[in-house]
């Protein structure tokens, strides 16, 4: 009785073994294939022409917000808006190194703009380089046939396809990365203005920005702008400058376009598209402090 029962109990646990290994099995496959697969290349998705025009007037009232404060030509600065207290720490940061960034909303009637179809990304930081000179950061932000290497890795090819005076045409080529690499080529129209001495401003469009597949290989080509991950679709940028309190502060503005995050895929393309915009805008202000530092300080 005892050994029929054994048998009876090896047999019982054969057969649950079994049967768990082809329940589990599928998944196995199907989490190794989820693995393996390229983590770059999501969905692609279109770019409507709702979604440009929503953008399209964010960036209009953007402006007319900016053209208003330079005009006023007092208190230039975002962090100058601050409660005295936020604003004494502010500029306390400042000093000792450190990016101050604040995300931004424009608004339209009051009310924040709802973008169908994409995500609008707006973010404003500002930086301090103690000992520097206007003239000093002028020279690096207009140096793009080095921004290559004043801004690596981020940017990996930069050079200057036009110049007439204050006026640029440039081509950039991003590397981003975030749980993704994505590879952009793009090109830029930029305009500087100096406003009074000791200040000036600059304006950049991003007029083309095409995303890059395969990069650095032989068949590496450019997807159709508009028709692709969707990672960057538009990009404007508003620089300011000026020269006070023994140095120059430097803040930039910016307002980008991407994809929104579509349901099942927020694991992989959410962390690049909510926090590439910020972090990008750090890493290029403290990567322009360090620039002049390192070109201009150490210069008789």
């Amino acid at each position: 009785m005892g050994e029929r029962f054994r048998r009876h109990a090896r047999r019982l646990a054969n057969t649950l073994l079994t049967s768990s290994f082809l329940l589990l099995f599928p998944l196995a496959i199907s989490f190794t294939a989820s693995q393996s697969s390229p983590a770059s290349a999501p969905v692609p998705v279109r770019l409507h022409p709702e979604t440009v025009a929503t953008f399209d007037r964010y960036v209009r009232l953007t402006e007319e917000r900016n053209e208003a404060e330079l005009k006023r030509g007092s208190a230039l600065l975002w962090i100058d808006s601050l409660a005295p207290a936020q604003r004494t720490e502010g500029y306390a940061a400042l000093k000792r190194g450190e990016v101050q960034i604040q995300q931004l909303s424009t608004l339209e009637n009051g009310k924040p703009m709802v973008c169908p179809g994409g995500m609008i990304h707006h973010w404003v930081g500002l930086v301090f380089i103690p000992g520097a000179k206007l003239e000093d950061v002028l020279a690096v932000l207009e140096d793009y046939d080095h921004q290559s290497t004043y801004y690596s890795p981020d940017v990996e090819r930069s050079k200057i396809e036009s110049r007439d005076g204050d006026h640029f045409r440039v081509f950039l080529r991003f590397r981003r990365h975030k749980v993704i690499t994505v590879v952009l080529n793009t090109e830029h129209d930029v305009h500087y203005f100096h406003d009074a001495p000791g200040r000036a401003h600059s304006r950049s469009t991003a007029v083309r920005i095409a995303e890059v597949e395969n990069p650095g290989k032989s068949d590496e080509r450019e997807k159709q702008p508009g028709d692709d991950g969707g990672f960057l679709w538009r990009m404007e940028t508003w620089w300011r400058m000026e020269e006070r309190d023994g140095g120059v502060y430097v803040q930039s503005e910016a307002a980008s376009l991407t994809r929104d995050i579509p349901t099942g895929l927020g694991w992989l393309v959410g962390p690049f598209v909510m926090s590439i915009p910020k972090e990008t805008l750090v890493f290029t202000l403290d990567a322009t402090r360090k620039a002049v530092e390192t070109t201009f300080k150490k210069q008789p």
